[in-house]
């Protein structure tokens, strides 16, 4: 009889343990159901608000940034006309400088080369001196020949020749531009030494057919040949 008194107790306090740790749980259940209140009607309202407006900034920066992009574009369309614009003023100096170069109106320096026409030896058995003189045609030929070979500038006897010269012979001179030099006749001009003496020696060229007149034909590269502006001309 008291062994199965005791057993009952055992029984009777394990379900009041069982029973204690259900309630404790349903309490803390309900607890934390309480302490998790459901949004008002205003708070939703200012979450959806507070969307709308994150969403709205994000448009608008898409919309900045494509401007932003729009506005680089056009910073790189401008930088190259700019580009262009300079480039197109840097070849109207420098034709504005070779015009000048052209006209006389500027000192020029440069390498060259130096031709030298003489006349030809009397030579008895000829009573024609003309055969052997220097004529005009003689010099035009070695200036036209520099000319197409690149020379930038030419003078004859220190005189600066420019688009309006003119060479007359008069017998055993040469007038150029209203002054008159005798021979021999020196023709500098300013360009590629090595380019204008290749023109000039080339077989059957221009020397050869000087040297055939009974001209006689001197050429030196010069490292540096200085033209002054011609003055008191238009």
């Amino acid at each position: 009889m008291k062994k199965k008194v005791k057993t009952n107790r055992v029984v009777i306090s394990i379900v009041c343990l069982v029973l204690g740790f259900m309630i404790a749980y349903s309490y803390r259940v309900t607890q934390g159901a309480k302490s998790k209140q459901p949004f008002t009607d205003s708070q939703w309202e200012q979450s959806i608000s507070l969307r709308n407006e994150l969403n709205d900034q994000k448009e608008k920066n898409r919309e900045l940034q494509n401007e932003l992009n729009s506005k680089h574009e056009q910073v790189r369309e401008y930088e190259a006309e700019l580009a262009n614009e300079a480039q197109v003023y840097f070849n109207l100096a420098e034709d504005a400088e070779r015009y000048r170069m052209f006209l006389g109106k500027v000192k020029v320096k440069g390498k060259g080369v130096k031709v030298t026409l003489s006349d030809g030896e009397y030579n008895p058995n000829d009573p024609n001196i003309n055969n052997y003189l220097v004529h005009e045609h003689h010099v035009f030929k070695v200036i036209n020949e520099l000319y197409i070979s690149g020379a930038s500038a030419i003078a004859i006897n220190g005189q600066r020749l420019t688009y309006n010269s003119y060479i007359l012979c008069d017998g055993p001179v040469i007038t150029v531009d209203g002054y008159q030099y005798p021979a021999p006749f020196e023709i500098t001009a300013i360009g590629e030494p090595d380019v204008l003496s290749s023109a000039l020696n080339i077989t059957g060229g221009i020397k050869d057919q000087l040297v055939n007149d009974q001209i006689i034909f001197s050429l030196q590269e010069q490292n540096e040949i200085i033209m002054e502006p011609i003055v008191g001309r238009k």
